[in-house]
């Protein structure tokens, strides 16, 4: 491991000061589970870890018009508030498969989606669940959609001086019904070959009012199934409209899922056709 200073600042105005003295040199950590894995590896080599454990502040899950969770909350309060599992199921089951039951008990939200694996549990279901993040920085605040914080394998919109200090979900996803599925090689301590999460909101007679897709490993970065979508609002659920829906979102102006050590590309297209359907079925029994 390298030499490294570390601070345990109490607010945000501290934070901010101190990433204006060390510049370039610091690196925010929050629950750590993935800065020290790429510090042990070489991959970052920071002077300065600047922690954001002492802001308790930010560890929240709250409804008021919409749902607001601070950005220090960790994936075990994700994974057993009763709100979430109820109205943001999809959430509540990506949360619950983030790595083992230590690492979920420090890892936080706002540390898993700065980290913008394209692999991220919790990516997918913020995703369809329409969610934006809020950025805080010395002088302002400012939030963005959650699908454009996201710029490449672990790039953001996030400017050096701001924080990720929250994620908002909009109040009217409670009227849809969301459900996640992680496709992996086994059930724990695996990252996805692919991530699946729909929400979907049907109108009396069945047909589908509005529908949101988010999927993980099929390309650079999360992605919404916009093709998948656009086609699905107004057509009748049926399963061969959900199969329709899921050929669309394979296609290449959607997905561009690449080889890897854990699995080819066609087979990731594969799963998409087969996933999307089955994920949106299950997020329609949880309306």
């Amino acid at each position: 491991m390298i030499d490294y200073e570390y601070k345990k600042p109490e607010s945000l105005d501290e934070v901010f000061a101190l990433l204006k003295n060390c510049g370039s040199q610091a690196k925010l950590i929050a629950g750590g589970t993935d800065v020290l894995i790429d510090i042990k590896h070489r991959k970052i080599e920071p002077e300065v870890l600047i922690s954001l454990r002492g802001l308790n502040d930010l560890q929240y899950i709250r409804k008021e018009d919409d749902y607001h969770i601070g950005a220090m909350t960790t994936h075990a309060m994700l994974e057993h508030s009763e709100l979430v599992e109820k109205e943001l199921t999809a959430l509540q089951q990506g949360a619950a498969q983030v790595g083992c039951v230590q690492l979920r008990n420090v890892a936080t939200i706002g540390g898993n989606v700065c980290n913008a694996a394209p692999s991220a549990d919790s990516a997918a279901p913020l995703l369809a669940l329409g969610a934006r993040v809020v950025l805080q920085g010395p002088n302002d605040r400012r939030e963005v959609e959650m699908a454009d914080f996201f710029t490449g394998p672990s790039a953001t919109t996030k400017k050096d001086d701001e924080v990720l200090v929250e994620l908002i979900i909009p109040g009217d996803m409670e009227k849809y019904g969301s459900s996640y599925c992680k496709h992996s090689r086994r059930k724990a301590l695996n990252l996805p070959i692919i991530g699946v999460a729909g929400a979907i909101k049907l109108n009396s007679d069945n047909t589908i009012s509005d529908v949101k897709i988010g999927l993980t490993v099929v390309a650079p970065t999360p992605i919404r199934a916009l093709p998948a979508e656009e086609f699905l609002v107004g057509k009748a659920f049926t399963d061969d409209v959900l199969t329709e829906a899921g050929k669309r979102a394979a296609e290449p102006d959607c997905c561009m899922p690449r080889d890897s050590l854990r699995c080819e590309g066609w087979y990731r297209e594969e799963m998409v056709r087969v996933l999307i359907p089955r994920v949106l079925k299950q997020a329609a029994g949880n309306l």
